[in-house]
């Protein structure tokens, strides 16, 4: 069989690089992202409990516990996404999309709070860090994309290799 660009991964458009390291390094960057939100959180539970409360979509019995299983649930996926575990993408798609609608929500009722993103920021940008904040999570669902993108590609790629 002659290789050819194709059958040894090469991807045209990426500056060189293959696709599996492309993929790798997105999944670095979000499992990174999401590690670092996870410990921010829980390093100050009853601030992000604050910030949760804010946005008036739990009960006040749940917002501590929601203060601290968030950021657990951030930290496990994005250890996960680092070691490509089973469920970890998923569970990163899950909140992100959990996250997107939360800012839509606060950003539709004009809400001036803190997103809680990477636990309590500035106050004086409150209102503005929904906006930013909502931007940043759809790149970060982009990123998402590209990873089941390029895993889906991979999978066909070996079966046409296999056969």
């Amino acid at each position: 069989m002659v290789k050819t660009d194709e059958s040894v991964g090469w991807c045209p458009g990426t500056a060189g690089f293959r696709l599996p390291v492309l993929e790798f390094g997105v999944r670095l960057v979000l499992g990174g992202i999401f590690i670092y939100s996870g410990v921010i959180k829980l390093m100050g539970p009853a601030a992000f409990a604050e910030i949760i409360g804010g946005f008036g979509l739990l009960p006040d019995a749940l917002v501590l516990p929601a203060a601290v299983i968030l950021p657990l649930a951030e930290l496990a996926a994005g250890v996960g996404l680092l070691f490509a575990i089973r469920g970890s993408l998923s569970a990163i798609t899950v909140m992100l999309v959990l996250f997107i609608a939360v800012l839509g929500y606060g950003i539709h009722l004009g809400l001036d709070i803190d997103c809680g993103c990477f636990g309590p920021e500035d106050p004086e940008q409150a209102y503005k860090s929904l906006r930013t904040a909502l931007a940043r999570d759809a790149v970060m669902m982009a990123a998402v994309a590209f990873v089941y993108w390029s895993r889906d590609r991979g999978r066909l790629r070996a079966g046409r290799l296999e056969r």
